[in-house]
């Protein structure tokens, strides 16, 4: 007896949900030995231009702009333990400035144009690229790395343009993946694991303690 169509079809798609699942869990584990003292570095860079009363900006594109957003959302407001508010903007939240400047200069400096404007020397430009050729994000690091800014580079795919600009100042967390939403996958664990790392360095400890 052959099962119904509609069972068929709800253990084809319960397949695929797991497969994705799967996929992701490995990915994690495999990024872990591979990014762990990338991730690390990156939260002692971060601490350390904070605590010198500098801040963080953050820039991408899509579903990496919204990690910019959540980065920010954590270090203003908080992560996991109360503290005083962190300085950290995304520079993908005005809509009257990225409009402005994409359609009088171009899309590509819609992010550069915000920090020449809004980056100084010992600043932090967090920047998130799940290919590293963003065009917007590459200018963006340009633009920082010219006011003497470190970076943090978020990318996937072998870090393209992105990972070719970068000194041995700034981090690189490259995702050892090509696909899309794997690579977001682990830059949002990379994002919180980097808010640890700066309660940890403030607080000292674990949360529970």
């Amino acid at each position: 007896m052959q099962a119904h169509p509609a069972i068929i079809a709800s253990n084809m798609k319960n397949q695929r949900i797991l497969g994705h699942f799967n996929e992701s869990a490995e990915l994690k584990i495999q990024s872990a030995a591979v990014l762990a003292q990338p991730i690390a570095q990156a939260a002692e860079l971060m601490f350390t231009a904070l605590s010198h009363g500098n801040k963080i900006l953050a820039c991408g594109n899509g579903g990496s702009a919204a990690d910019c957003q959540h980065f920010a959302a954590e270090l203003i407001g908080r992560f996991e333990r109360e503290r005083l508010p962190l300085p950290a903007i995304a520079l993908t939240t005005d809509t009257s400035i990225l409009t402005a400047v994409g359609n009088d200069y171009g899309y590509r400096d819609i992010f550069s144009k915000q920090v020449q404007a809004l980056g100084q020397s010992g600043d932090i430009l967090l920047a998130i690229s799940t290919s590293g050729n963003s065009v917007s994000v590459v200018a963006a690091v340009e633009a920082a790395l010219e006011r003497e800014m470190r970076v943090v580079a978020l990318t996937g795919r072998g870090g393209g343009a992105v990972g070719e600009l970068l000194t041995d100042a700034d981090v690189h967390i490259c995702v050892p993946h090509e696909r899309t939403a794997r690579i977001q996958e682990v830059h949002i664990l990379a994002i919180h694991c980097m808010c640890d790392g700066i309660d940890v360095a403030l607080f000292g400890g674990d949360v529970n303690d």
